[in-house]
Parts: C-alpha cells; structure tokens; sequence
C-alpha cells in the first residue's frame, strides 16, 4: 500500500477524536429520547469507522474492542436490549476507553489494560444474550483490502476542509500585524516626502495598507471556530455530576452557532466546567426537594453564547436555589470581609463569592467546600481581558455571565500617554473622556471627581506606574466600564484609537498587576496594555479603605 502510514494514522486519531464527541453527545441525547434511532445509527457508524480503520492499520486489539461496541449497538438498534441508563452508562464508559485505546494503538501499544479487558467483557456479557456473536474483527473481512483511514468518506468531502495547527494560524497573524507595524511606519516616513510623486507614493501605500487589513482579517476569520463543540462537552459532566449526587438534571445549550477566536475557547473549558459543578453542587436541588417547591424534578442549566458589542457574551443559569445572601452574609463577615451592620448591595454581596478562600459549603465534597474556585475562575477569565459577574434569585435560581473579546491576538484600542510613556486601553471598555479640572491636579494616587452627579472614582496612571516629580499641566479621564458601575483612569494626553497587536510579556513581567500584554506602536517603541480591570479593582478597594 503505497501511503504515507504517518500522515495516515494522525488521521486517523483526529478522526476518531471527533467521531467520539459525536458518539458522547448522541448517547446523551439518546437517554433522554430512546425511541430515535437515528441517534443509534449515528454511534454505530462511528464504532464501525474506527473498527474499520483499526483493521486496515493493524491494530488487532483496538478493531476487537471496537468491534463488541458494535454488537451491543446492533442489539440496541433491533430493539432486542433496551435503551437504559446503565447502558449507556456502559457505552459511556467505551467511548472513554476509546479516547485513550485510539492514542496508544497510533504509539504502537495496542494492547488492552486489565480494566479495558474488563469493560470489553462487560458489554460482550451484555449483548450475549441478545445477539448471536459475530466473527471477531481480526478475522473480519474489511470491505476494502486497501482501505485508509477517512475512506468511509465521499471523495468531494476531503477538499472541502483543511487541518492546520493552531500554531501556523498564531504565526499568520502574528506577520500581518508586523506588517501592520512596518507599513504604519513607512506612512509616517513617506508623509514627509513632499510634492506630487510623494503623494501618488502614498496614495499607493494607503491601498496596500487596505488590502493588508483585508488579509488580517480574513486570518482572524480563520481562526475563528463555533462554541457549539465545546459546549456540548458539558452534557456529560451535567449527567454524570447529577447521577453520583443522586440528583436530576439536563443541560440546554442556545447559541452554539457563535463564533470565537480558538485560543479564547481553548482557556474557557476549565472555567465553564467549575461553574457548572458548582451550580449542580449548590444550584440544583435533589429532586424531592424540587418538588415540595413546585419545580420539575429535573433541573435545568442552560449555558448560552452570544455576540455583543464587539464581544462574546457566555452565560451559564441554573433554576436551581439560588445565593443564600444570609449565609453569604455570615460567612462574610466570619472572614471579616463586612463589618457588622454594613449594608451592601446584592452584586457586592455576590463579588464576595470571588474572593480567595471564600466558600458557603457547609461540608467538604468531591465538588466543593474547600474554599478554592470561583477565585480561580474569575482570575482565569481576566487573563483573557474579560469579566464575571452572577445575578441570583434565592430559591429561583443562578445566572453567571462573562463578557469576551473574540480575540486574544489583536484589539481595537485607545493609545494614552503618562508620565510620558505610552499606554494602550482596550477600546470596547471605554464610554468617554473629559477633562480634569485644574484645580483637582494633584500627586495623589486616587480620586472623585463629579460626573452629571454621580461621584467617579479614577486613579492616575503616572502614580501607578512611576514616581514623577513635577505635576502636569492638564489631565484627562478616560470613563470606563467596570463590573458595578464606572471608574476612570486619569492621563496627561490622549492620542486616539489604535489597532493593538497583542505580544506576550516577559515572564519577569507577567505579575506586574495592571498589564495584560504589550503591542508595538508606529514609531516602533512598545507600549504596555492595560489590565483596565485588576487595576481599577485595586485602585477602588485602596480608596474605599481610605475613606473608611
């Protein structure tokens, strides 16, 4: 067989990886509606593909596991063993088997463990009685002699996609932004070259600057993947979670058609998967009592995505308990967090949630009550420049929602200067500027300043950032949106919107507080981009403890 066997078998595990997502999502969904077989004609292709394939590469063991699946789907599919829990269950566990048998064959181990040997067993007992045996796979005759990996597939269907690393994509990008920088530097360089050819020149400089946005941003558009695979993920930890907490619930997902640049998805799997145990730890009720409250024995998360504002809006509800705000309260102020008799809003009650260590459990599960997570979870998501907050309803239920940039390679941005160095703001975080009055220039590092009546809480950057010595002769305050309300950031000058080419810091810098990443500018100086909100955060909590 005249192939490249390399190239063949990394297909193969692709393939295989992507069919079993598949498989995992249509064994969930078949528990819940066991009369479609469609759903069972879909697994068991699945299983024949990678028998299939098995065999045509030489890997007995794996061909022979996969083949017993395909009895027991064969006695589903005849109606002649009945769709269950404990069956799917079962198959659950095969696909998970498969997950790592898939792998290990491509190394050349293909070889079954004692608990694999175990669960091949399992499911052979199983379709035993219901099915007469089919000749083992190693002895099968495969429809084809020659057959590959990805055969099953019509011939037209190969050229339609294209598997690329992420790293060529990142590399892409990462040119047309140094190509970005290059021709912002030659603009400047050929707007100083006077008359009519230095005018044709940069009439043609401008048309290559468009074309080149052009191909930035079809790049980007490449990148950009759908959140629908990664959300139905979640359907099995939903089903798994409830079933060993001896509860009921299903997970709806809205929106899965939504679009967000790979490497956001990529950092969202851990965070979406700790809200999810803990709204069926502490959200969803058992189901006796969900009924003495008038709900559905099964409860429902739904975790939605959705364009907005330039963003990615990703929001995780549950109909499930809700925040206990006494509880909150107590423990609260048990870790000295309030003083006694404070009083606080309901979104600053439920920012407490987010602090290190904080935790209502009122014992220690395999889900929680050990004080580390939604900490983890909101300093995860604004690494990725974003932001958390939940809205809860005590015996209704819990909604968390995070606001993302669809990128994390290039932003829209409004370039500041302080202290004479030049600093970056994202864009979408930004509702105005305005002047600071001069009387209200000062060396302090925060302030309150009047805005259509409502106090402003600002910091200066130059207080941040540096030490200097002689006060400016203006300010300006940059508005901005943050979680609860607004909060500025005083500046010297503002130079205008940007298109920011986002490059990974130092690792010497990475816990510098109040920086994100750094881009390089036109006239080829690097300037850092703000971490608008850790720095607003801290900048409001050290004015807050002065004041009290």
């Amino acid at each position: 067989m005249d192939f490249n066997r390399e190239k063949v078998v990394a297909s193969f595990v692709a393939e295989s990886a992507e069919g079993l997502e598949r498989t995992e999502q249509s064994l969930i969904a078949a528990e819940s509606n066991p009369g479609n077989l469609e759903l069972l004609d879909e697994i068991f292709r699945v299983a024949h593909t990678i028998k299939g394939n098995a065999s045509a590469l030489d890997f007995p063991q794996l061909a022979s596991f996969a083949h017993v699946i395909e009895d027991l789907l064969e006695a589903m599919r005849k109606r002649e063993l009945a769709i269950s829990r404990d069956v799917i269950s079962l198959l659950l566990d095969a696909v998970d088997a498969l997950r790592a048998l898939v792998p290990a064959a491509a190394e050349g181990n293909d070889r079954l463990s004692p608990s694999h040997l175990e669960l091949k067993n399992a499911m052979a007992r199983r379709a035993a009685g219901n099915l007469v045996p089919r000749p083992d796979a190693s002895s099968e005759q495969v429809s084809s002699p020659n057959a590959v990996p990805g055969s099953a597939l019509p011939l037209g269907a190969r050229n339609r996609t294209l598997r690329v690393e992420t790293a060529k994509l990142d590399q892409m990008l990462n040119l047309t932004g140094e190509i970005a920088i290059a021709q912002g530097r030659l603009r400047r360089l050929l707007e100083d070259v006077k008359g009519e050819a230095g005018r044709k020149v940069l009439d043609v400089q401008r048309e290559v600057e468009s074309l080149q946005k052009s191909l930035q941003e079809q790049v980007m558009g490449v990148r950009l993947v759908p959140v629908g695979p990664l959300f139905q993920q979640f359907a099995r930890s939903v089903r798994d979670l409830s079933q060993s907490h001896n509860k009921l619930a299903r997970l709806e997902i809205v929106g899965g058609e939504v679009e967000v640049d790979t490497r956001v998805l990529e950092h969202l799997k851990d965070p979406l998967l700790h809200m999810i145990r803990n709204a069926v730890d502490h959200g969803i009720e058992p189901p006796k009592v969900r009924h003495a409250r008038g709900k559905q024995a099964c409860g429902s998360l739904q975790l939605s995505a959705q364009h907005k504002a330039g963003n990615i809006l990703i929001q995780l509800s549950d109909d499930g308990a809700g925040f206990n705000r006494q509880r909150i309260l107590a423990k609260a102020r048990a870790l000295n967090l309030l003083p006694d008799g404070e009083k606080v809003s309901d979104q600053e009650l439920f920012n407490l949630v987010f602090k290190s260590g904080f935790s209502t459990a009122e014992e220690v599960t395999d889900l929680s009550g050990r004080g580390v997570g939604m900490d983890v979870v909101r300093k995860n998501i604004e690494l990725l420049r974003g932001t958390i907050e939940i809205q809860s309803v005590e015996g209704e239920g819990t909604t968390v929602t995070i606001r993302l940039p669809l990128t994390l390679a290039i932003i829209d941005g409004f370039s500041v200067v302080a202290n004479e160095e030049t600093y970056v703001i994202p864009l979408e975080m930004i509702s105005e500027c305005l002047e600071l009055p001069a009387d209200q220039i000062s060396r302090d590092r925060t302030g309150v300043i009047n805005l259509r009546g409502e106090p402003l809480p600002f910091v200066r950057l130059r207080e941040v950032f540096g030490n200097p010595t002689n006060l400016p002769a203006r300010e300006n305050v940059v508005v901005l949106h943050r979680e609860g309300g607004q909060a500025g950031i005083a500046v010297e000058k503002l130079v205008g919107e940007c298109q920011a080419i986002i490059k990974p810091l130092n690792r010497i810098f990475r816990d510098v507080p109040g920086v994100s990443g750094s881009t390089i500018l036109d006239s080829g100086r690097v300037a850092l981009i703000l971490d608008v909100a850790a720095l607003l955060r801290d900048a409001i909590a050290e004015q807050a403890q002065a004041v009290n």
